[in-house]
């Protein structure tokens, strides 16, 4: 029952992120039809575009009109390349998941280990060495790391990477490792810090808590406490806070891609936005947000899978 509470809150959440996502669309400057033809483009021919686009209809009918056809899989036609939407952002969108899911795959168990290791070793070399390194990286913007990767392995220093992921259309990424280096580098130090003083700091509370300290004192190897004590009850926060880094990552690699050229949904919203492609704008959009919704559910889902008294409440 509580899944489905969750689930049908989040579909809430969704429907009003539709409603701003389309008022904001809306909102934006310039006709779509006038970016279109250009600015030669006569009144009379304007006006007929609009309303082969629909876009003469009042607000209320083209959202009505898009979501009855987002409910049946219809993203809508893009304006600027007059093909599907899906078929526009197919390719890209996997591309942006594959360099998502690196991201991710890499990002939670490093700063979990990081985490624990410099709970462990509290005020230690390497934990003074680990906190200093992670409150620069969360001082330096996004960009500024992936620039500064560019400048060292990819143009002024090394030279061993590409500094541009110029993947060919139709082709997997992950048959351009090379290409991924970089942006999934810059994805991960970008995340990792913040993850990783969360999971020290929640690390630390659990192994200066009284159970963990009595466990100690009965002869419990270090290992053990830690094992069945001290990371369960950490990774309940690193969990929850796990959707918000996600959804961090997900935002992130908009700028990411920008910088790398790399083909994903950050680029072709770039584009959308330069082109007032209004379908492409709300289709990449809302992806973004159900994409946020979902890691959300499942971070609260995870959270209670792994802590008893949650689950035996949500009974």
């Amino acid at each position: 029952m509580w899944v489905a509470r969750r689930l049908a809150a989040g579909i809430v959440v969704v429907l009003l992120v539709s409603i701003v996502v389309f008022a904001a669309t809306q909102a934006l400057p310039a006709d779509p039809a006038e970016a279109i033809l250009g600015r030669g483009a006569t009144p009379d021919r304007i006006e007929a575009l609009r309303a082969e686009l629909g876009l003469d209809r009042g607000l209320v009918q083209q959202y009505l009109d898009w979501i009855g056809g987002l409910l049946s899989g219809d993203l809508g036609r893009s304006l600027a390349a007059n093909v599907p939407v899906s078929d526009l952002i197919g390719d890209r969108l996997v591309n942006s998941l594959v360099l998502l899911g690196l991201a991710g795959m890499i990002s939670l168990p490093l700063a979990v280990l990081l985490g624990a290791v410099s709970a462990v070793r509290r005020d230690g070399v390497a934990d003074r060495l680990g906190l200093g390194i992670s409150l620069v990286l969360t001082a330096v913007p996004d960009f500024v790391i992936g620039m500064t990767l560019v400048m060292v392995f990819a143009t002024s220093v090394l030279t061993i990477l590409p500094a541009v992921a110029l993947i060919p259309a139709g082709s997997s990424p992950l048959a351009h490792p090379d290409m991924l280096v970089l942006p999934v580098v810059t994805l991960v130090l970008a995340v990792v810090p913040y993850l990783y003083r969360l999971v020290r700091a929640s690390m630390i509370d659990v192994l200066e808590a009284d159970y963990a300290q009595m466990a100690r004192l009965k002869g419990m190897p270090r290992g053990v406490v830690m094992r069945r004590h001290a990371l369960p009850n950490a990774l309940v926060p690193t969990i929850q806070a796990s959707a918000l880094v996600l959804g961090y990552l997900l935002s992130g690699t908009i700028l990411v891609e920008f910088v790398f050229r790399y083909p994903g949904l950050g680029s072709a919203l770039s584009d959308a936005i330069s082109s007032r492609d209004l379908p492409v704008i709300q289709a990449i959009t809302l992806i973004y947000a159900v994409a946020v919704v979902v890691f959300n559910l499942l971070a609260d889902v995870l959270t209670v899978l792994v802590t008893p008294k949650l689950r035996t409440a949500g009974r």
